[in-house]
Order: structure tokens, then sequence, then C-alpha cells
């Protein structure tokens, strides 16, 4: 097996836990502990509970693991349909 080998899964955040950790549930049934990865902190994705995400495991422990994804949701306003704030004054 090569050491770059992951396991992927998709599942459902459920509780989000101190120091950036969450808990998941995947979509077999396990419920995991998953840290953001590096990339996703970097582009300040914020990951609420409730959000569809994709994580990475190794398959060595299969009750930890990586989000790499925060699968878009149709629920709530978008980019263009959010409140507005008031101009600035200056």
């Amino acid at each position: 097996m090569a050491k770059e080998e992951v396991l992927e899964f998709e599942g459902v955040v459920n509780d989000v836990l101190p120091d950036g950790r969450f808990r998941v549930q995947l979509d077999n049934g396990h419920e995991i502990i998953a840290y953001t990865a590096g990339r996703m902190k970097r582009n300040r994705i914020r990951t609420i509970a409730g959000d569809r995400v994709t994580v990475e495991m190794t398959p060595y422990d299969l009750d930890k693991g990586r989000i790499v994804f925060r699968h878009k949701t149709d629920t709530g306003p978008g980019p263009s349909g959010g409140q507005r704030r008031p101009p600035r004054r200056r």
C-alpha cells in the first residue's frame, strides 16, 4: 500500500468541537473526529454543524480524518441575495 493512499468518505458535521475539530457522521454510519485541512484554513472556509463534507482518512486509523471539501448547499441566501449593509458614512 502506498503512503499517499487515503480513503475518502462523505458525511455530515454533527458537532463543532474545540481546537478546530468536528464530529462527523459518515454516510456508512460511522462517527469520527475530523479536523480542517490546511487549504481550507488558508482560504478561510467555515464549516458549521449540518454541513455536508468530504473526509480523507488513512487506513491505519479509522477514527480520525481530515475535512478536505465542504459541499455547497442550496439553503440560505446566496452571494447576491443576502442582507445589504447600509452605506458607510465618511
